[in-house]
């Protein structure tokens, strides 16, 4: 079980998450990840943020065709964002803390703003808080940890196209391989070098760990391949995770 109160320290990787309450689906439109994604880049930042403010920003740089990339915004990243995937009801993200504090500052962060979004949007007066309590985090300890983590992470959206696939095995994998490189609500893509949403993470510890993006594929597609492979890989992290 996922601690709720655990003590992050700076320099070390962690695996966070939450979903929405009674698994109910925070993420009812396409817009909705994209503000969310748009958050997680945003809101990234030690400097105090006003969303209104970068929305505006965002569109004026648009405009003039510049991107967050070459922007001249001055920003203090909180964490490193190594890894994420976006879920109808549920979201994982695999962060690595840069300053004291900076993990939890940021999770406030990011749910105060997009659970406002949504309430605001969808018209939830005095309704609170979309998430399931406080945000889950857990400590990655190792790199066999890390590698099946990520694993997990990215094949999460094999669940759209085959429900149960991690108990009864994938029945079309070559399909499934094809949804989740095209999966827009993942990092996974950018990883393996089909630019998604690029500024959001930092991909360099991840692409070493795997050895490059080739091989990182062939890692998550193990996964979708041999289900005693996923299986195994599940065990190195059931305590990383909340099913």
């Amino acid at each position: 079980m996922a601690s709720k109160r655990l003590q992050f320290v700076n320099g070390e990787i962690y695996h966070v998450f939450n979903r929405g309450v009674e698994k109910r689906n925070i993420f009812q439109q396409i817009a909705d990840y994209f503000r969310f994604i748009f958050c997680l880049y945003e809101l990234n930042d030690k400097n105090f943020v006003l969303m209104r403010d970068r929305i505006k920003r965002r569109k004026e740089r648009k405009n003039r065709g510049s991107t967050p990339a070459n922007s001249t915004d001055k920003r203090e990243p909180l964490v490193e964002i190594i890894a994420f995937c976006l879920m109808p009801n549920h979201f994982h993200l695999v962060l690595r803390q840069l300053v004291e504090g900076g993990t939890s500052l940021f999770m406030k962060k990011l749910a105060d703003s997009y659970v406002g979004y949504f309430n605001q949007k969808y018209n939830r007066k005095n309704m609170g808080s979309i998430f399931q309590g406080r945000f889950k985090a857990v400590h990655i300890a190792t790199e066999e940890q890390f590698i099946n983590l990520i694993c997990y992470i990215f094949t999460n959206p094999t669940e759209l196209l085959e429900k149960n696939w991690m108990e009864v095995g994938v029945k079309n994998p070559k399909e499934v391989m094809k949804h989740l490189e095209a999966y827009s609500w993942s990092s996974f893509p950018d990883c393996i070098g089909k630019s998604n949403f690029p500024s959001v993470t930092k991909r360099i510890f991840l692409l070493k760990v795997f050895q490059g993006p080739e091989n990182l594929e062939k890692f998550v597609e193990g996964w979708i391949l041999y289900k005693a492979e996923m299986k195994k890989g599940l065990e190195k992290i059931k305590t990383l995770i909340l099913e």
